[in-house]
């Protein structure tokens, strides 16, 4: 069996085909990668709740059930009912046989709803011998279910049954052995022969290496076994060798046992963000798709960033439909600064997808713009009914762009005035003040911007004393 039987198991063990992939932490990388976000249970809430299809099935009839002829062609079929609700409903079936072995899995497909009758066959050719057994049909989806036994006999001299496939037959003394081979198993078969009652010490030997071992009581003649599940195409040679009493073999037997994996098939896919020019830091998302042939369950998968793997995460398939079945799951990339990052995905146990790029290019930033006082900032006192009076400001601010700034009036050392001013380009604004003042004193105004320069400007006194001397 291939290596992604690790990941999911094979239809034939499970109507749950999907086996869980993983598990483990690992620490994401310190690239310049942040976040993973994980879609699967949204996708899965959105499916809908279709009941599951019901399923029986018949005895199995043989036919004949019973022959003295030879060869004899022997038919097994059984009748399997499906009560479908809709769309397509797939069908998984093989066949128990009295030996052991089992036949390869088999699907068909139902479309639309109601109950649906389909009959089933499987045959095998007995070529001589006397020889009683029994086969059974065993119903894998969308429920397990297996029929009644159906017997036969056959009754015709030596017995050499190829189950459809080629024998080869040896007649030496007290050993003879032939092969019955399915899909990724080969059944042994021998015959061990003996004069009157007695015990038997044998082995079978697959390839020159001895592969099982046991004694057996013999009645005139009596039949051994070993089934071979390679889990991998083989090909080869069998022998029984009788060890005791005496020392007999049969001649070799030829097999050739082809495998075929019936496990999903699990894969992924990533696709990058488009190309991004503009200003930074950003934050872009890569995408990406995790897919089954069919099957249910967890399958694993982490991403790996810039050539450094995350940690494990996992996606869920419901195995509705018994279908090809996808989940969407993405990462995201915060840049601070051009340059380039690259995703994949590997899945646990199995691919890796092919790496993307995604490309980031931070436009410069425009420099800050300035703002100062202008010269020619003028303050003046004027008489406002002496001893009152009166003094007036202005002044000018210059900007090269656009700004935010609170500029200020103070007299004497008391603010007197504040004013926010915003500058949506370059250009100047004028800021002015009144304030009332003592007109028998001078004193200074001062024009500001708060957290940037200022200038200062004195103003005389414009009342007489009372006294009538001169100004201050």
């Amino acid at each position: 069996m291939s290596g992604l039987a690790r990941k999911l198991a094979a239809v034939g063990a499970s109507t749950a085909m999907l086996a869980t992939m993983a598990a483990g932490l690992l620490a994401t990388p310190a690239a310049a990668a942040s976040g993973s976000t994980n879609q699967a249970g949204k996708v899965a809430s959105s499916s809908s709740a279709t009941p599951r299809p019901a399923v029986s099935v018949s005895k199995t009839k043989a036919s004949p059930s019973n022959s003295d002829e030879c060869p004899t062609r022997v038919t097994f079929s059984s009748r399997i009912k499906v009560k479908a609700y809709g769309g397509k409903t797939t069908v998984a079936y093989r066949w128990l046989r009295g030996n052991g072995s089992k036949s390869a899995v088999k699907t068909f497909v139902l479309k639309g709803k109601g109950v649906k009758y389909v009959t089933v066959k499987e045959s095998s050719t007995f070529k001589g011998g006397d020889l009683k057994g029994w086969q059974a049909l065993q119903v894998l989806a969308p429920r397990k279910v297996t029929s009644a036994k159906g017997y036969f006999k056959v009754s015709c001299g030596d017995d050499e049954w190829d189950g459809d496939k080629h024998v080869v037959n040896t007649h030496t003394v007290g050993a003879q052995a032939w092969v019955d081979e399915r899909n990724c198993e080969a059944t042994l078969i021998g015959r061990i022969t003996a004069s009157g009652t007695r015990w038997v010490r044998y082995q079978w030997v697959v390839n020159g290496r001895v592969v099982d071992r046991d004694a057996v009581r013999v009645y005139g003649s009596r039949k051994v076994y070993h089934v071979i599940r390679p889990h991998e195409n083989l090909r080869g040679w069998a022998v029984l060798q009788i060890l005791d009493p005496g020392d007999a073999s049969s001649n070799r037997a030829y097999f050739k046992i082809s495998c075929r994996d019936w496990s999903p098939k699990v894969s992924a896919s990533v696709n990058a963000p488009s190309n991004y020019e503009g200003d930074c830091p950003v934050t872009r998302t890569f995408t990406g798709t995790i897919s089954a042939s069919h099957g249910r369950g967890e399958v694993k998968y982490r991403w790996i960033r810039d050539g450094v793997a995350g940690g494990w995460q996992s996606v869920y398939f419901d195995g509705r439909g018994y279908g090809h079945q996808s989940r969407s799951v993405s990462d995201s990339w915060t840049a601070s600064a051009s340059g380039t990052s690259k995703r994949s995905i590997e899945i646990y146990g199995g691919s890796t997808s092919g790496t993307v790029e995604g490309k980031v290019t931070c436009k410069a930033a425009p420099p800050a713009s300035k703002a100062w006082i202008q010269a020619g900032t003028s303050v003046k006192q004027v008489e406002a009914g002496c001893p009152a009076g009166s003094v007036t400001g202005t002044g000018s601010i210059y900007a090269t762009g656009p700004i935010k700034l609170t500029v200020t009036w103070s007299l004497n050392g008391s603010v007197v005035k504040s004013e926010d001013l915003e500058f949506t380009s370059e250009g100047t604004k004028s800021v002015s003040f009144t304030s009332a003042s003592d007109g028998l004193k001078g004193g200074n105004a001062r024009f500001g911007i708060v957290g940037g320069g200022s200038t200062t400007v004195d103003y005389e006194a414009v009342c007489p004393k009372a006294d009538g001397t001169p100004k201050a």
